[in-house]
């Protein structure tokens, strides 16, 4: 039985498992896939792993998208423009990251848009999916990328890959500071839990702006309810997620899988 895996710290949250083995089962392949706790001493067992292909395919997440990177052979064009990794598979004797977070993100956005154009977007966290982020906007002709942050470091590097487009606020600023912006996007980890809040004013943020949230579970985080509360579209990270995964899975099994409404209904459900 071939077997997957979806590594991160945290991971408990992942529904990865759901889906991928929901593929399976209606498209009768042999797999099973897990998700699994990891620290960064993990790493390189898990790549020797998929060297002797007793694992055939990982997921990757926070906070090690961009620590699996000096372990891998090469690296998707895609992956090399983000310096992020969230998919794993050996070809040709050679361990290979990819990157399909940008493919999710673009189509999610694209998707709940409408064609609405978009000039200008306030990013929240510059680490993990950021990078991904950054990428899938300037696809979609994104003029101004507006990046909170605690630490100058991670911003930094993201204005080194993607230029001027990229300007620095300073995170506490978030609660003063005025934005007039199209998209809003939360990617950071704050909102897995209950009580955790986002230090910021929506009261201040153009009314007309979208609000994104990446993460899927729960399916509104206090940062979705505080801008829905104020009459704001918002979209979560749901399908993102299931684009990414979706992609991810036929790079692995050669066949694209269908996001179909049992689907869904039973990721709404969990």
């Amino acid at each position: 039985m071939k077997k997957f895996i979806v590594i991160g710290n945290p991971i408990k949250h992942s529904l990865s498992p759901l889906v991928h083995n929901y593929w399976f089962k209606i498209n009768n392949i042999e797999a099973n896939y897990e998700k699994r706790l990891v620290e960064d001493k993990d790493l390189k067992l898990i790549i020797e792993d998929i060297k002797k292909e007793k694992i055939v395919g990982a997921n990757v997440t926070v906070p090690f998208k961009q620590k699996i990177i000096p372990l891998i052979d090469e690296l998707s064009e895609i992956a090399q423009i983000t310096n992020s990794v969230n998919t794993i598979y050996k070809k040709n004797n050679k361990i290979i990251g990819d990157n399909t977070d940008v493919f999710g993100f673009t189509s999610s956005l694209s998707e709940s848009l409408n064609k609405k154009k978009l000039r200008s977007a306030l990013l929240l966290g510059a680490g993990g999916v950021a990078p991904s982020i950054i990428c899938s906007l300037k696809q979609l002709d994104c003029e101004e990328i507006l990046v909170a942050n605690r630490t100058a470091e991670k911003f930094n590097l993201l204005k080194n890959k993607f230029g001027p487009i990229v300007k620095q606020i300073f995170w506490e600023d978030l609660n003063y500071r005025t934005f007039n912006v199209d998209l809003v996007i939360n990617a950071t980890s704050l909102g897995l839990h209950e009580n955790d809040k986002i230090p910021i004013n929506i009261e201040n943020i153009s009314k007309n702006a979208v609000f994104f949230d990446v993460i899927y579970n729960p399916n509104k985080t206090n940062f979705l309810k505080t801008a829905e509360k104020r009459g704001h579209i918002i979209i979560n990270g749901l399908m993102m997620f299931l684009y990414q995964a979706q992609m991810a899975y036929e790079i692995w099994n050669k066949a694209k899988p269908i996001i179909d409404e049992k689907l869904l209904t039973l990721m709404k459900n969990t």
